[in-house]
């Protein structure tokens, strides 16, 4: 399965992008997940919507071709990040490539809660008319004390967190393949 991994923060380091490059080496075998950062898009104005610039173009197409989007949010003043809005925004419009689309949430953040409040509002999103893609139910993904959980090279070495990411991946997998006739 094809996976389009949008990163919603453009630290270079982040938690975020690291726990991305871990699923993408942990489930190479089972998943193509490719990582998308956000650094180049250009902000979302509806004048240009039609045709969209270089950089707005260029996750649109690679979340066109994925089979699913693993959305790895970062948590800001309790919501997402402004990059990750503004991309879902180029997104949802247009082609509208998000409709029917499955997709899986996960996020790190150095609070106990990890990134409860940005999934939240996220999940509000991703179920807004335009956007449309349909979310596994009960497997969220936050990565609370995120800088107890990684090493100083970013590598995610907390044990309990790998074995329960392999849990979401694997319900992932299954609820995909049951499913994936009647996403779009």
């Amino acid at each position: 399965m094809k996976v389009a991994a949008i990163i919603g923060s453009v630290r270079k380091e982040s938690y975020n992008l690291n726990l991305a490059r871990h699923m993408q080496k942990r489930y190479a075998g089972r998943l193509d997940i490719d990582i998308v950062t956000l650094n180049e898009v250009e902000m979302y104005n509806q004048d240009i919507e039609a045709v969209p610039p270089t950089g707005a173009q260029s996750v649109i197409d690679k979340v066109k071709q994925a089979d699913a989007v693993l959305w790895v949010t970062p948590e800001y003043n309790g919501s997402i990040s402004g990059v990750l809005h503004n991309t879902i925004d180029w997104l949802s419009r247009g082609e509208k490539v998000l409709v029917g689309k499955p997709s899986m949430i996960a996020g790190a953040s150095m609070g106990l809660l990890g990134t409860v409040k940005a999934q939240m509002h996220l999940r509000d999103i991703l179920f807004a008319p335009g956007v449309n893609s349909p979310l596994l139910p009960g497997n969220e993904v936050y990565v609370g004390v995120a800088h107890e959980k990684f090493n100083a090279q970013g590598e995610l070495t907390h044990e309990p967190t790998i074995a329960f990411l392999d849990q979401v991946v694997n319900n992932f997998i299954e609820w995909h393949g049951r499913h994936s006739k009647g996403f779009n």
